[in-house]
């Protein structure tokens, strides 16, 4: 395996130990706000900003304070459609979890 492949290897355990954390609520809001930074900044992942947006948002209703900060700065760089996309997958995944 070359740097590249042991690079990508390891930024993709990163997303998977993200996404397993906050669904195992293990660290659950530190998981939550970690994968909605992960997609607003594009470390690990291509960027995607309703993703963020979930993830924010889905950590902000569940009580941590500042994924609502969060949130909020990712909301200002969004279109009102993008939000409102956001804002149903979050209450999808929330539907399940």
């Amino acid at each position: 395996m070359g740097l590249h492949e042991d690079r990508c290897a390891a930024q993709s355990g990163v997303l998977f130990e993200a996404r397993d954390g906050a669904l195992q609520g293990v660290l659950a809001g530190e998981s939550l706000i970690s994968l909605g930074l992960m997609y607003s900044t594009g470390r690990t992942v291509e960027p995607d900003l309703v993703e963020a947006h979930k993830w924010f948002n889905i950590a902000a209703q569940r009580g941590f304070a500042e994924a609502v900060q969060l949130r909020a700065e990712v909301a200002r760089e969004m279109s009102r459609s993008d939000i409102a996309q956001a804002q149903r997958k979050a209450r999808d995944w929330l539907s399940v979890h």
